[in-house]
């Protein structure tokens, strides 16, 4: 059936000339109109002429976090400010927010992409889509509400948290659909086995943005909600890349659908800053091919995953990457040994009586040695018998895989912290 969102190219050699044009409109449109564009340019030596073909890309200059920090607070603006119709803003706390101003065309392309997301994900205009995550000057509730509304399905504009009226509007509105961050998804599931409302809610479909979800977490969620687990989705969101809604995998789940008629997407080594080979792991660097007010040109996403390269059967000639595996600077050192998050959540996915929360804590002692801890909960209904075993599994594979030894405890199902938003894994206590 035919799409009503997807994307109008039909081949793949259409899809590169759309790319093309859409390359060499963005970077005279940045060069011409932003002053912080013209001088990275300049300095770089490189003009909009100078890109004939989709492999000129390369010729381009990196943009950074730094850039949009540097900027503030319209950092990038390459349109007059009466052009700027909203502004979003990243959730991070830590410096100044990465800010990113939005033309009405920003906006509505936004809400297309974003419609496109739930269309691949099998919604319909029956369903009714309940929005549990943050609204305000971040971008996660205004693009999936946006998209939704773009969608034309019924919008439930809750919010984040509030555990009680979230089970209360799935019974009462019956809610088909909510979206959340995974954490959020697994504290819903939680409630909705305690409360017994399998048999009273009409949920069908989760949405997941904002965090990587394990496969046992995903297991568990589905488990506990009755959702079915092809029914669990994964959309990606980056406040500079418009917001969430930028791919989503779909209902065959192979990977994450990019809509590369709106960027082009890089996979590149962090340390060498060169192409990796397909199906290799590799830091996401996006170029916009639409964006007006605060295009991007080769940003550094920080984000790692790899390229899929099978076709997927849905029949969508949109790329797909995995699932984002974890940040570049995400990773932490521990003797000498480069390691990310997602290496730890891995060998617990695969491990027999283990649930899908955890924590690494990494402490330095008086000896001046470095220490870590896993602390991995038991699998709900598994006896604390079994702890001895499932512990020293662990620690096999952890030396086995990642090739250094850490201590492991395991501790009752539900005693580590959930989150309403992201669950924060890593204690580095190291100083």
């Amino acid at each position: 059936m035919k799409k009503r969102f997807d994307a109008k190219v039909r081949t793949e050699e259409e899809l590169y000339a759309f790319q093309l044009e859409g390359l060499k409109w963005t970077v005279n449109h940045a060069y011409r109109n932003s002053e912080d564009y013209r001088k990275k340019f300049n300095e770089a030596k490189v003009k909009p002429e100078d890109i004939r073909t989709l492999d000129d890309i390369r010729k381009l200059p990196f943009t950074t976090s730094k850039d949009l920090q540097a900027g503030y607070p319209f950092p990038l603006r390459s349109v007059p400010f009466e052009k700027i119709i909203r502004i979003h803003a990243s959730s991070g706390t830590t410096g100044k927010r990465k800010v990113l101003c939005y033309t009405r065309k920003d906006v509505e392309d936004w809400a297309d992409m974003f419609a496109r997301c739930y269309e691949y994900a099998g919604c319909t205009k029956e369903d009714r889509i309940q929005i549990a995550v943050g609204y305000g000057v971040w971008t996660a509730g205004w693009g999936f509400q946006n998209g939704c509304e773009r969608f034309g399905a019924m919008s439930i504009p809750l919010g984040p948290g509030n555990l009680d009226m979230q089970c209360q509007f799935l019974e009462d509105f019956q809610s088909t659909v909510i979206c959340c961050t995974a954490s959020m998804g697994l504290l819903l599931a939680e409630e909705i086995e305690k409360r017994g409302l399998k048999g009273k809610i009409a949920l069908k479909k989760m949405i997941f943005g904002s965090e990587r979800s394990s496969d046992s977490m995903r297991a568990r969620i589905s488990e506990l909600s009755g959702v079915e687990p092809q029914q669990l989705f994964d959309i990606p969101g980056l406040t500079e890349l418009y917001g969430p809604g930028t791919g989503l995998d779909c209902i065959y789940h192979i990977g994450i659908h990019y809509w590369a008629d709106y960027y082009m997407l890089e996979l590149l080594s962090p340390d060498t800053l060169e192409p990796v080979e397909p199906g290799e792991v590799g830091e996401m660097v996006v170029t916009t091919l639409r964006k007006e007010a605060a295009p991007l040109i080769r940003y550094r996403t920080r984000d790692l995953t790899r390229l899929i390269t099978e076709k997927c059967p849905c029949g969508s000639i949109m790329p797909m990457h995995d699932r984002i595996l974890g940040r570049s600077d995400d990773m932490f050192i521990f003797r000498a040994v480069n390691i990310y998050p997602s290496q730890i959540d891995h060998i617990l996915s695969g491990i027999e009586g283990v649930g899908s929360e955890y924590q690494v804590i990494l402490d330095r002692k008086s000896d001046g040695k470095d220490y870590m801890l896993i602390k991995a909960e038991r699998a709900n209904d598994t006896s604390p018998k079994d702890d001895e075993k499932v512990k020293k599994l662990i620690e096999r594979e952890v030396k086995k895989q990642i090739l250094v030894s850490g201590d492991v405890e395991i501790v009752g199902y539900a005693t580590l912290p959930r989150s309403e938003r992201k669950t924060k894994r890593v204690f580095d206590n190291r100083g």
